[in-house]
């Protein structure tokens, strides 16, 4: 076999490869029927299916940052908290319309963001963690300040939503809300996923890998850090946007340090690096709120706290096997 020959089997195979990283797996599917299904089927946990594609939306943003580029922020909630108050206020003193108000929340979340990337270009991951925890306490401050604009401590009030797509209107049941979070994590999902199997994605692990090694060889590691911040911010825009509007308020505790920590916990547990573990982590920190605030409403986060201290110690592939099995069958990927 020639050079020649050689180096276009070669280019073939990494073809072929490449391929197949972006095709879905066999379960994908099934999964998200499983998701549109719910809120038919269990109409009374409507509300909390809609949540856990909200937080779901979240956790995935704050992957592409953590898990992605190796950018360790407590400050996520600054661009979620964003969303909630661009989305409340477009639909209260503009116009009522979802989706218009979800492209608004997503534009102004990311604009900010690009002030913000320059925040995480240089600094050690406790320097980032202490800038992105500023930047959030900053925004809530604000927040309370423009009381005129944001209601303060009373929060935003009054935001009446209209009907999804000119037809669909928000019920008190929440299944038109579920549907729609949960439509809006299937589309950011499907963009993150082609994202981190893109170019930009194999660039970015590289740079999380060994930022030294990457730009040595000609990767603009700011700009792609910038990039990926800028991107992660406006999908966290997104999914506060969703909270907004399916809920119909905007408090300042979007913008507090527990929202942050909390998207990091969901993490912890579906795992980094891998877009599902944000899903999966949202679907599993949810599902405990609900069930130990209903049966312990003082002492919930006792036995989660006890939940994470089994999980960091017996390890996440013991204890939690199931999608575990797929994370490491996916690793890189999504």
């Amino acid at each position: 076999m020639t050079d020649a020959t050689k180096t276009v089997s070669v280019a073939g195979s990494a073809q072929r490869d490449l391929l197949a990283a972006t095709r879905g797996r066999w379960w994908e599917p099934v999964m998200w029927l499983a998701f549109f299904a719910a809120p038919l089927l269990l109409p009374q946990y409507a509300a909390i299916a809609s949540e856990i594609a909200i937080v779901g939306l979240f956790a995935v943003s704050l992957d592409l940052v953590l898990g992605y580029a190796g950018i360790v922020s407590l400050g996520h909630a600054a661009y979620f908290g964003l969303g909630v108050y661009s989305a409340g206020l477009f639909a209260k003193h503009v116009m009522p319309d979802p989706l218009v108000g979800l492209i608004f929340a997503i534009v102004v979340s990311a604009a900010v963001g690009v002030v913000g990337s320059l925040t995480i270009q240089r600094g050690t991951d406790l320097t980032r963690l202490m800038v992105t925890l500023g930047v959030a306490l900053i925004l809530m401050e604000l927040g309370n300040k423009l009381d005129w604009l944001t209601g303060g401590a009373d929060g935003l009030q009054g935001v009446v939503m209209g009907p999804l797509l000119g037809r669909f209107e928000f019920d008190l049941a929440g299944q038109v809300g579920a549907f729609y979070s949960i439509a809006a994590l299937l589309v950011f999902f499907l963009l993150a996923r082609r994202l981190v199997r893109s170019p930009f994605g194999a660039t970015l692990m590289a740079i999380r890998d060994n930022p030294l090694r990457a730009m040595s060889i000609g990767i603009p590691v700011r700009a792609k850090l910038s990039a990926v911040y800028i991107v992660a911010a406006g999908m966290a825009g997104a999914s506060g946007a969703l909270l907004a509007q399916t809920q119909g308020f905007a408090s300042l505790d979007v913008f507090e340090l527990h929202r942050s920590a909390d998207v990091m916990l969901m993490l912890v547990i579906g795992g980094t690096g891998w877009l599902w573990g944000g899903v999966f982590g949202a679907i599993v920190f949810k599902v405990m709120y609900d069930i130990l605030s209903s049966i312990t409403p003082q002492y919930w986060t006792f036995w989660l706290g006890l939940f994470l201290v089994v999980l960091v110690q017996v390890g996440r592939d013991r204890l939690l096997r199931p999608w575990t099995w797929f994370a490491s069958r996916q690793k890189g990927g999504a």
